[in-house]
């Protein structure tokens, strides 16, 4: 399971890692595993862990009052999920973290985190790199959520993460494009007929 988080740093930073590195990393992060529907985090509590998945997709939502699911985004192979405001302050959590299939996961605490960073430096590269790819990511959804029409969200997503529409049902899409699936299934079928 390490391998896959070894190879993500090194093609984050074009960088070799050291044995030293490697050793500080394995001691850094602890394997979890995760059945489907299992939780990595629900709402109200307090987020521990950043969790790097090796293995298997998860989603981030919340729930309305009304009780209508808004999924935030999604989390697959070599991508990270956590509630970082919850993390790093210490708060409740907003969301609810639901794996979507069985996944492997290998999670770090903050003090951990923090602690890598002064012994590897490649692993403190990726997360300087991470962190300005996710506030990029972030900006893009927010321009899509308020400037686009959802035929050109659904767009957009075809061309950013085509992976999405193979891997997770049509429902989920939706939400994540908030919209309703009637409404995604009609953009489909008329991008379909194009």
């Amino acid at each position: 399971m390490y391998d896959v988080l070894f190879k993500y740093i090194e093609d984050k930073t074009s960088e070799k890692l050291a044995d030293n590195e490697r050793d500080a990393i394995t001691t850094a992060f602890d394997q979890k595993h995760f059945r489907k529907k299992q939780y990595f985090l629900r709402e109200g509590e307090v987020c521990k862990y950043s969790g790097f998945i090796a293995k298997g997709s998860a989603r981030m939502f919340t729930v309305d009052e009304k009780g209508h699911e808004h999924i935030i985004r999604f989390g697959m192979e070599s991508w990270w999920m956590s509630d970082h405001d919850s993390l790093v302050n210490l708060t409740p959590s907003q969301y609810f973290i639901e794996m979507l299939e069985d996944s492997e996961l290998l999670v770090i605490t903050l003090p951990n985190a923090n602690e890598l960073r002064k012994k590897s430096r490649c692993f403190d590269l990726t997360i300087q790199i991470m962190d300005k790819f996710q506030t990029i990511a972030m900006q893009k959804r927010i321009h899509a959520a308020i400037g686009l029409t959802a035929e050109e969200r659904y767009a957009d997503l075809m061309g950013t993460y085509p992976q999405f529409l193979d891997r997770f049902p049509i429902n989920m899409i939706a939400s994540y494009l908030g919209i309703s699936p009637e409404t995604l299934s009609r953009i489909r079928k008329n991008t379909i007929s194009k």
